[in-house]
């Protein structure tokens, strides 16, 4: 077959070796932040059903479980609260005894180099579910970015890191930022929810932080799955907001915006590996459909191949343990 001409691709597969060598993308532990959901209570560690080996934790069991997360080096957590008295206006969010407000506090004392990132949002702390201030039956725009920016300077003033706001309110990072500035906090950075649709893959989630919405959906601020330029044009009124993370969420079903987002911007592009694509891959495993390890690596090896430099993942522990046992 010598005088027929054709490429030898397989030269640089011959071997592990040979592929390790040419291999583009990898993942790190450096690579994820791990949500953890903080319960009101005493003695509590209730697993959600729907997401198997996440746990609702209570404070004083909070340190034991941090404690799993850093030795396995992973840098960085997420808090969300789950809370029993909630009212019209989210007060659990910005109270500076709140439950993520305490959470912070005590694992900043305990961990001091861990990053601790606080999604910032009422929703899990509103009795009617929704992301802001509810008049005439929808969510006001402008009255909730001032708690929002209350919730903001609430979590810095606690020792969050990061200051995520995931209530995708028009105006929510230039608002926050100020109100950041304004308090001293100039030096902490925004985590955007930039690019956040309105997407059928956050059952699990709701049940896990208690926020799903008593009334309604969320169609009117989240985004239409439907939509690509759309995203371009809510990272870029982010960054020029003064966001310092743009986040694409969810990512399994967007993997081509974390791309169109990662080509466009120069800051740091998260992926939100989210609950229901949790959910999916744990129930698949448990029923012996597919081999879990194999496809969580090349789940969460597509979203840094499409651009994603941090993920955020409730796989966290299971692919840093994957990654300890092979070095």
């Amino acid at each position: 077959m010598n005088d027929i001409a054709f490429k030898r691709h397989r030269r640089l597969r011959s071997s592990a070796s040979m592929r390790a060598l040419v291999r583009e993308n990898y993942l790190r532990a450096d690579d994820f932040i791990y949500p953890m959901f903080v319960i009101e209570g005493e003695g509590i560690k209730n697993e959600v059903p729907s997401m198997p080996g996440v746990y609702q934790v209570s404070l004083d069991l909070l340190l034991d479980e941090v404690k799993e997360v850093y030795d396995l080096g992973i840098k960085a957590i997420m808090f969300f609260g789950v809370i029993t008295a909630k009212d019209e206006i989210g007060t659990g969010a910005y109270i500076d005894d709140g439950i993520v407000q305490k959470a912070t506090r005590l694992v900043k004392k305990e961990f001091p180099d861990l990053l601790i990132v606080a999604d910032t949002c009422l929703c899990e702390y509103t009795s009617h579910g929704h992301c802001g201030v509810i008049h005439e039956n929808d969510v006001d725009n402008d009255e909730s970015l001032k708690l929002l920016a209350k919730t903001a300077v609430s979590q810095a003033k606690a020792g969050a890191d990061i200051i995520a706001p995931s209530n995708m309110m028009d105006g929510f990072v230039a608002v926050i930022r100020h109100a950041l500035d304004e308090a001293g906090f100039t030096h902490i950075p925004i985590m955007s929810y930039a690019v956040k649709y309105a997407s059928a893959f956050y059952g699990p989630f709701r049940d896990a932080a208690d926020s799903a919405p008593q009334f309604g959906d969320r169609k009117t601020y989240q985004m239409d799955p439907s939509n690509r330029l759309e995203a371009l044009r809510e990272a870029q009124s982010d960054i020029e907001e003064g966001a310092d993370f743009i986040m694409v969420k969810p990512a399994l079903s967007f993997l081509d915006i974390i791309r169109d987002v990662r080509n466009h911007v120069q800051t740091p592009v998260v992926a939100y590996n989210v609950s229901g694509e949790y959910a999916m891959v744990k129930a698949a495993a448990q029923n012996g459909w597919i081999d879990e390890k194999s496809v969580v690596l090349e789940m969460l090896t597509s979203m840094k191949r499409a651009g994603a430099d941090i993920i955020l993942t409730y796989f966290a522990k299971d692919v840093a343990k994957w990654l300890k046992e092979e070095n």
